[in-house]
């Protein structure tokens, strides 16, 4: 259906009064045949495919909607009649069987696709907790990070036990995490929210940025929480020394990856530094091998 699973308000306001219904029917919701054929339900859903009659299964977990199963009828074959209404009663608990057993292959399927996708962040500290807030993923670099937020750096270097997330993290993920349980439920277009930043209480140079990612492919997989962790300076100049994972830059080669950010060209940049445009190129190719970034874009995003 398009523009969601409720196209029209009389499905939201009968969803509205009578919450959690399994099996609904088309003259459910429509009592006046005319108010049904003019309906969107009717005109965009079941008349390109000539159907007349119509029966939801609608599947649901914690008050949100995970699942519609929608069978239509033509006219031909006329409405559904006491006995099927009571067959599909009866198949309903199979088709949730079935829909739980997806569900768990498309979470499996959920976390392959967040370690393709986010596995080329590499050189930032990264980490991917799923909707019980349990690590899936958690680079080297995000682990050293979580030490160096908790313990400071000197205590960092000399202490080699691994550091658990900080909890001024967690708390921010708990807090995304209600404010998403809180949207109406029958309303999937609602995606998600802007990205959290969480400084570190005293070291305000340290610096996580959350964000809940819904993985495309998986409607029905509640969203993972990704956190990208930052060291920033002074300037906002690339991070200096503190982690392994990030690779010290020369005085010139920050000066030109921040003219980068501001979207400067290549020939701009050789205009403004009043170096030669192969001298550009050298230094940048430098800065991007450094970096572990393939383009200007990643570049900028590993900056900001």
């Amino acid at each position: 259906m398009l523009n969601g699973f409720f196209p029209i308000a009389p499905i939201e306001n009968y969803f509205a009064a009578n919450p959690r219904r399994q099996l609904v029917q088309a003259r459910d919701i429509f009592s006046d045949e005319r108010r049904f054929k003019k309906s969107l339900l009717y005109r965009n859903c079941m008349a390109p495919v000539n159907g007349r009659y119509a029966t939801g299964l609608f599947f649901w977990n914690a008050g949100r909607l995970l699942a519609v199963i929608v069978i239509m009828r033509n006219a031909a074959q006329g409405p559904f009649t006491q006995v099927e209404m009571k067959l599909l009663r009866q198949l309903y608990p199979q088709f949730r069987t079935a829909l739980e057993r997806l569900r768990s292959l498309e979470h499996e399927h959920a976390v392959r696709v967040t370690f393709e996708q986010f596995m080329r962040r590499v050189p930032l500290p990264t980490v991917v907790l799923r909707w019980n807030l349990r690590v899936v993923y958690q680079n080297q670099a995000a682990s050293d990070f979580c030490a160096l937020w908790q313990r400071g750096p000197e205590q960092a270097r000399l202490i080699k036990s691994k550091a658990p997330l900080p909890v001024e993290i967690l708390d921010r993920c708990r807090l995304l995490k209600r404010r998403w349980e809180q949207l109406d439920p029958l309303d999937i277009r609602q995606t998600g929210f802007e990205e959290e930043r969480v400084h570190h209480p005293t070291r305000r140079h340290l610096r996580a940025t959350i964000s809940l990612k819904q993985i495309s492919s998986a409607g029905v997989a509640r969203p993972h929480f990704l956190i990208e962790f930052e060291k920033l300076s002074v300037g906002r100049e690339l991070p200096h020394g503190g982690l392994p994972h990030l690779v010290r830059l020369t005085r010139r080669e920050q000066q030109l990856a921040r003219l980068v950010c501001d979207g400067r060209s290549n020939q701009e940049i050789a205009d403004d530094s009043s170096l030669s445009l192969e001298t550009v190129k050298k230094h940048l190719y430098s800065v991007f091998r450094k970096l572990e970034v393939s383009s200007r874009s990643r570049l900028i995003a590993l900056m900001r």
